[in-house]
Order: C-alpha cells, then sequence, then structure tokens
C-alpha cells in the first residue's frame, strides 16, 4: 500500500474516532440539558400548583376527596391531585421519573412523560400531586440529531478522505521525483542527474541531497574501475604483441621440434584468446566512457545483410536456415561499426547457440513511436536465471564453442545502453531465443 493512501487512511480513522466520540457526547449533553430544563420547569409548576390550592376549582375537588385532573388539548403536559391516606408526615422531597401514560382514559395513544411526583398535606389529608410533560418531542429532536450527526459523519469522513489524499499526492511529489529521477531512471552513474528536485519539506531536500551524494562516490569509484580497465587492458596489449610476435618468428626456424611447435602454437592460442578478452574490455570500456560518436546513418537492414554475407559459412557449417523477413528501411543516427558490432555478436549467439539444421529468423515491426527488430533461433534457450545474468561479463552458457569468452552480450549491453536501444530477452529451455531490440523513433 502507498504511503500516500495510509496516511490518507490515518488521518480519516484518527478524525472519525473524534467526530464519533464529539457526537455521542453531543446526544449526551443534549438529553442530559433538556431533562434538567424539563425538571426545572416542572419544579415553577409544583410551585404555582401549591399556591393555587385554594383556588375555587381545585377546593371543590379536594372538599369531596376526588382527583383532580388538568390537561391541555395536546396532553403535552398534565396535571393530578389524587387524595391518598393520611399522613401526619409527608416526605418533601420532589420524585422524577420517566413513565408511558394515557391522561385521558379515553385517548387510546400513550405518551412518555417527564414526571414530578409531591405529597403533601392540606387541610388535614394527605395528597399526591403529578406534574407531568411529554418528553415525544425530545425523543424526535433526539432522532433527528442522530441522522444529522450521521449524515454530517459521512460528508465529514468523505471530505476528510478526498482532501488527505489530494494533499498527500501534493505533499509526497517531490518524494515520487527523486525516486524516479534519482533512482528508477539512473542507468549510468557518470550521467546521473545532480539538479535538485523542487521541495519545501526539510526532509525530502536532505534524501535528495544524500543520494546525489552516494551518486557522486559511485560515479568515483565507477570512473576509476572503467580508467583502470582501460589502462590495464591497454597495458597489457603491447607485450601480447611483442610476445606474439617472437612466438611466430621462432615458428619460422626449421630446427624446431614437432613437440616444440605443438608448445609454440599452444601458447599462440593463448595468448590470441587473451588478445581477444582485452580488446573485448577495452571495447566496453570505451563504448561506456562514450569515446565514440553517433554521426553515421546507420540502415539497420543493410547491416543485417552484410552480416550474413560475413557468417554465411558457419550457418553452412551448421546447415542453418537463414530467414530475413524484415519489411521495413529504418535508420538510426549512431556510430556505423558500434552498431555492426551490436548485431554480429547477437547473430553469431543465434548460430553459436543453436542445433544443427536449425533456423534463425530477423524480422521487424514499425508501431507508432517504435521500431523493433527481432533475432530468434531454434537453439537451445535459457532459463529465467540465466536471462537475468545473461548480460553479465564473463557469464558463459553451455556451447561447444571454444572461442567464447562471455563477453559477446556484455558487448551487446554497452552499445544498445550508449544508443539508447532497450534490449529484451525471450528464452524458453530448449525451445530457442528471441532477442528484441527496440528503437524509439526520432
Amino acid at each position: 500500500m502507498k504511503l500516500q493512501v495510509k496516511l490518507a487512511l490515518y488521518n480519516t480513522l484518527t478524525k472519525l474516532a473524534i467526530i464519533l466520540f464529539t457526537g455521542l457526547l453531543i446526544l449526551l449533553s443534549i438529553e442530559k440539558i433538556s431533562y434538567n430544563h424539563i425538571e426545572l420547569r416542572l419544579e415553577d409548576d409544583e410551585r404555582e400548583m401549591l399556591r393555587s390550592l385554594s383556588s375555587k376549582e381545585i377546593n371543590r375537588y379536594l372538599a369531596n376527596q376526588e382527583k383532580y385532573t388538568d390537561y391541555n388539548i395536546l396532553k403535552e403536559e398534565f396535571i393530578t391531585i389524587t387524595p391518598i391516606k393520611f399522613q401526619p408526615t409527608v416526605t418533601t422531597g420532589n420524585k422524577f421519573t420517566t413513565e408511558t401514560r394515557a391522561v385521558d382514559r379515553n385517548d387510546q395513544n400513550d405518551q412518555t412523560y417527564r414526571i414530578l411526583t409531591h405529597q403533601f398535606n392540606f387541610n388535614n389529608h394527605s395528597y399526591q400531586l403529578e406534574i407531568g410533560v411529554s418528553i415525544t418531542s425530545i425523543e424526535e429532536l433526539k432522532s433527528i440529531i442522530k441522522r444529522f450527526t450521521l449524515l454530517t459523519l459521512v460528508i465529514a469522513l468523505a471530505l476528510t478522505l478526498a482532501s488527505d489524499l489530494v494533499f498527500t499526492k501534493f505533499l509526497l511529489a517531490p518524494f515520487y521525483q527523486i525516486i524516479d529521477r534519482k533512482l528508477i531512471k539512473v542507468n549510468d552513474p557518470l550521467n546521473f542527474d545532480y539538479e535538485k528536485v523542487k521541495t519545501t519539506t526539510q526532509d525530502f531536500e536532505l534524501l535528495d541531497d544524500s543520494i546525489s551524494s552516494l551518486m557522486k562516490k559511485i560515479s568515483a569509484l565507477f570512473s576509476l574501475e572503467k580508467q583502470f580497465i582501460a589502462n590495464v587492458s591497454h597495458e597489457l596489449l603491447t607485450p601480447i604483441s611483442i610476445i606474439s610476435s617472437r612466438l611466430e618468428n621462432i615458428l619460422l626456424q626449421e630446427e624446431l621440434s614437432e613437440a616444440s611447435e605443438n608448445k609454440m602454437h599452444a601458447s599462440l592460442k593463448t595468448l590470441n584468446r587473451l588478445k581477444s578478452i582485452i580488446n573485448s574490455l577495452l571495447l566496453i570500456s570505451k563504448v561506456e566512457n562514450n569515446q565514440y560518436d553517433k554521426a553515421d546513418v546507420v540502415m539497420i537492414a543493410g547491416v543485417i545483410m552484410e552480416i550474413q554475407e560475413e557468417l554465411e559459412d558457419r550457418m553452412d557449417e551448421k546447415r542453418l536456415t537463414f530467414t530475413n523477413n524484415m519489411k521495413y528501411i529504418y535508420s538510426i543516427m549512431g556510430n556505423r561499426p558500434l552498431m555492426h558490432t551490436l548485431l554480429f555478436n547477437l547473430v553469431n549467439n543465434a548460430i553459436k547457440y543453436n542445433n544443427p539444421k536449425g533456423s534463425i529468423t530477423i524480422s521487424d515491426e514499425l508501431k507508432d513511436d517504435i521500431y523493433i527488430l527481432e533475432i530468434t533461433d531454434t537453439g537451445l534457450g535459457m532459463d529465467q536465471r540465466q536471462i537475468e545474468s545473461a548480460f553479465n561479463r564473463f557469464e558463459k552458457f553451455e556451447t561447444d564453442e571454444r572461442e567464447s569468452y562471455g563477453l559477446g552480450l556484455a558487448i551487446v549491453k554497452s552499445i544498445t545502453a550508449f544508443h539508447g536501444i532497450k534490449v529484451k530477452i525471450d528464452s524458453v529451455k530448449g525451445r530457442g531465443t528471441s532477442i528484441y531490440l527496440v528503437f524509439n523513433r526520432e
């Protein structure tokens, strides 16, 4: 899960908890405040009622020891005075209860009331006074507040989640720019983009500076390694050439025994092998150090035809079928010798790792913004581990070829990177290999 989504979810859940707590607190507060207000109002009514006991209407009921009842037209409030057994000393306090009652015997609809109950003595008789106020309206108000709170909660959550996603996306934009520009798109430490990503967040500035600092160290070490390989390779070539020449001159002498000649030939073969490896490493080093121009117009189909002619003898040796299905005349600006080396190595590998009487097929495809060249063989193929390490230097696969040094695909990788060409391998063990070169159309 992305950091942006995690932050948005965290903010949403915390706000949800706060809103729920606040909504519950509001509901409880409303109920408590409403009941306190009603009880104060009932106590005022009680005092007013006790002052009115001597009125003509109430006095008539009390004198006849009858129950006095009074209520308004909506029956939202009622007052009853009921004679009870005489008690010389009555409880002076008030009692509050919540009950459901039908005030009028003819009324079928019960209502919920908050009722004040008070007992008192009047004219040597004991009475129980009940004053009730309907709380149905309070329950309705609570229900409305609940629905309103729920609706507010849902809207607040939606707005919160949306705003958090937008804000975190804006906040983390520099972070993803750093990841994209400074890590994902870096193919060559020497061409690292040291331009700072614009941000006002100090943490991202620190991350940007740290990556740039690290890349400077890597670039320095990378340059030293390349320079070391180039220097060592160059210095080794001269003594190897001198030794080769001396051995060849010795071979021209007629007095050498057959055993000595065999040893000389074996030594020359070893020196030639060493020379090929050094030349390959020198080539890779020069390509990676951008020591070649890219000023040639290279027609891919023309280079493929040249390579076919050059390798015709090798294909005949293994009785391979070469099929050229190229349909497009596609050219790039690049270095023609390097492009020739690149395609030569790929076709040569297709021969080297092919089965006798197999086939090699060259085809191409032109899409909107890319040109794809495909080289397919029916050879040994590679498993996933071999595919992943195919471009590593000195990575050799199963082959009868004695002149395989494991540097052919490493050279391919360097030249494709130099020309901005993507290379992809699709292979099945025992069935063959397809190598795709993807050119960006200019």
